[in-house]
């Protein structure tokens, strides 16, 4: 007797990636290639990136009952494909069919970027020290405060999946926000990416700063941009104007300096000559 459920025929894990793979590879089109993810191990991600990026979505209390089969679905490899673009992730997981993913993130406001630069100030000394997570613990809170920092709130992110789960979050948005820490692990610029800003900010307003001090406590002593570019390994043109304008500065003032030793020798040999001349009349 039917009693009105729809029982569909158990397929094991492995057929359904099998099948969902094949269409992903279709509907990807040519000239583009699959970008799986492929998790080693028992945990998702590793790196500082990776993991601060599952820690700060874990925290929405609206995800909590979906998380352990989106964790599931990931682990087992059912992200046929997860790309990562400036504010949008596209993915295709494998289920009972393949379906669609799409997650939208806005973009990170300039005032709440500079407000993260500025609290960076003097920390952040090379872009390998920021991909690696190698940072001050000030930092790391200015980087993922939940209110103020570079990781969307809930409200920033909006989410998509084509199956036919109701739910804000089905299990195959959960695998891709997972998914997402996995591939931050060896990719972490991405994230920059993602949030609509650019990670070498935090660099060069930590080094402007660190310049403007030292100019600011060195009174006694100057300090030549060439000494800043050989203290810092880089060129410091904050204002090419200014630069611009000192340049033609010092160079009008070499040449007068390099006109009037010109004279000076001139006049010099003059008087010699006039001695020898005076003398030889003699």
């Amino acid at each position: 007797m039917n009693w009105g459920y729809d029982y569909r025929p158990y397929v094991p894990v492995a057929q359904r990636k099998r099948n969902g793979i094949a269409q992903a590879k279709k509907k990807i089109g040519k000239g583009k290639q699959l970008q799986p993810i492929e998790i080693s191990g028992s945990k998702i991600a590793k790196t500082f990136w990776g993991k601060s990026w599952c820690d700060h979505f874990e925290t929405y209390s609206d995800f909590s009952n979906r998380l352990p089969r989106g964790r599931t679905y990931a682990k087992n490899g059912s992200i046929a494909h997860l790309e990562i673009t400036s504010g949008k992730i596209t993915a295709m997981v494998c289920g009972s069919n393949l379906y669609q993913i799409t997650i939208n993130i806005d973009a990170l406001s300039k005032k709440a970027w500079k407000h993260i630069c500025d609290r960076c100030t003097t920390s952040v000394h090379s872009v390998i020290d920021l991909m690696l997570g190698k940072l001050p613990d000030s930092v790391i809170m200015a980087l993922t405060d939940p209110k103020s920092g570079l990781f969307p709130s809930n409200r920033e992110i909006k989410l998509s999946c084509d199956c036919p789960d109701g739910a804000r979050l089905c299990k195959h948005l959960a695998a891709v926000l997972y998914g997402v820490g996995n591939r931050l692990d060896d990719s972490p610029e991405l994230f920059f990416l993602l949030r609509g800003v650019d990670q070498h900010d935090l660099i060069g307003s930590s080094l402007t700063q660190t310049a403007t001090s030292l100019l600011k406590t060195s009174s006694s002593v100057s300090i030549e941009s060439s000494d800043l570019e050989d203290i810092f390994g880089i060129e410091l043109v904050e204002n090419n104007a200014i630069v611009a304008t000192t340049k033609a500065v010092k160079k009008r003032a070499k040449k007068k300096k390099t006109a009037k030793k010109a004279t000076k020798k001139k006049a010099a040999k003059k008087v010699v000559k006039k001695k020898a001349t005076k003398k030889s009349k003699t």
